[in-house]
């Protein structure tokens, strides 16, 4: 019994099994394919790899390996710097920056201005009102930067020129001289060559009206621009404070103006004087005092007799708050024409014996920073020089000045302000006469 139920099952699976394999193996074979497919497309890209791999071999025996991006980024900002410092080149291939100022002025003058863009004394005798507009304070510059020499020293210069030069009418307008310096700067110490204000002058009243001589000249402020060489040294005093002292030798510029003709040809045209400056400066935040001494010794010669320069100086810097400064200097001595004073250094006696003049002077300003576009100045000084020193002659006894502005920063390097200023001059054998001025100005800064 059991024998036939086996034989049975037999006859039952057999033919189900030889059924169904011709299916299953169909199915094998497909997979089979795409399998084989499936490895064909795997050695093409292993194929392709290659060819790049082996292209990217031979680039490599050709072509530095690329830097980090770091420092790739260094290369592309030192590059892009020196791009922008050689926008004018020189011969040496040392950055050069041009510098400068664009600066109209439109004005107007009262009666007593000589016939003056900006007099610094009021003439003694009435005339014409005058008015116009001029482009002759415009300053050009250029700046560079050296190679460093003698133990790591940095070297550097400047060279500024005006157009205020020649006769001031419209078509005779001449490149001028301002500043020029080299510079050669250690850590503590500085070399400096050039032509420059005075080591005992070194500030200045903030001015777009008076640009082609100092504001306030002959009426408190020594300006004149002279060859010279100074040396700084450098003192820090903690982290807050600190000293510099500055000595030099500067060439002055003999006054013969009211030397009478006859001894004019007689006058040393430029003799060397010994200038000292030490300054002393604190910042505390954004407090800032400075305040500095300084001496001048130098001798003129006229009619074969030495007349002495001594002057002495003070200026000074305070800014109690971050938008307001108060600026000054003050000066006490004799002769002080040959820095920039009132050119009347030497006065001449009855008998006709030269002697120094002595003067007292100085300035002082007031800035007021409303906002960062806005900014207030006011400022005034004057030369008195004694009158018990001149014996006869046209002299001036006391020359005073005095102005306030506004300047509104329109854009980055975009100014523009209006001043009115006023000198009120004292001649000695005649009447104290006045002048006044109006100044628009628009300064472009490139």
């Amino acid at each position: 019994m059991k024998r036939n139920s086996i034989w049975a099952l037999l006859l039952v699976i057999i033919p189900t099994v030889m059924a169904q394999e011709p299916t299953d193996s169909g199915e094998i074979l497909k997979r089979l394919d795409r399998l084989e497919e499936q490895n064909r497309q795997i050695m093409e890209e292993i194929k392709a790899l290659r060819e790049q791999l082996a292209a990217s071999a031979t680039t490599a025996e050709t072509e530095p390996a690329a830097a980090p991006l770091e420092e790739r980024v260094a290369v592309q900002e030192r590059r892009t710097a020196d791009l922008d410092e050689s926008k004018v080149g020189a011969e040496h291939k040392l950055p050069v920056q041009l510098t400068g100022t664009v600066l109209f002025n439109a004005f107007s003058n009262g009666r007593y201005s000589g016939g003056q863009l900006d007099p610094v004394v009021a003439a003694p005798v009435a005339g014409q009102s005058n008015a116009g507009g001029t482009l002759r304070q415009s300053i050009i510059g250029f700046r560079f930067d050296g190679p460093e020499i003698l133990g790591g020293a940095k070297t550097s210069g400047t060279l500024l020129l005006d157009l205020f030069g020649g006769s001031g009418s419209d078509l005779n307008q001449l490149v001028r001289l301002r500043i020029a310096t080299l510079d050669i700067a250690w850590k503590n110490t500085t070399l400096s060559f050039g032509q420059q204000k005075p080591i005992i002058a070194p500030r200045d009243p903030d001015s777009l009206a008076q640009v082609g001589v100092s504001p306030l000249t002959g009426a408190g402020n020594l300006w004149l621009w002279a060859p010279q060489f100074r040396v700084e040294q450098r003192l820090a005093l903690g982290e807050q404070s600190g000293l510099r002292a500055q000595l030099g030798v500067y060439q002055t510029n003999e006054a013969v103006d009211d030397v009478p003709s006859p001894y004019a040809g007689t006058v040393s045209p430029a003799r060397p004087a010994l200038q000292g400056r030490f300054e002393w400066w604190g910042q505390y935040g954004e407090r800032r005092f400075e305040f500095a001494p300084g001496f001048h010794l130098s001798d003129s010669h006229v009619a074969g007799i030495t007349v002495p320069s001594r002057i002495f100086t003070v200026d000074w810097l305070i800014r109690p708050f971050r938008a307001i400064d108060f600026t000054g200097a003050f000066f006490n001595g004799e002769n002080t024409a040959v820095v920039g004073g009132l050119r009347q250094g030497i006065a001449f006696s009855p008998w006709d014996l030269p002697r120094a003049t002595h003067s007292t002077g100085g300035w002082a300003q007031l800035a007021v920073r409303a906002t960062p576009r806005i900014s207030f100045h006011f400022y005034g000084g004057q030369q008195d020089d004694h009158n018990s020193d001149f014996g006869y002659g046209h002299a001036i006894g006391k020359n005073q000045a005095y102005a306030g502005n506004i300047m509104y920063r329109l854009g980055s390097n975009l100014l523009t302000s209006f001043e009115i200023s006023r000198v009120r001059t004292t001649y000695l054998q005649s009447d104290t006469t006045r002048n006044t001025h109006y100044d628009l100005a628009l300064a472009y800064l490139f």
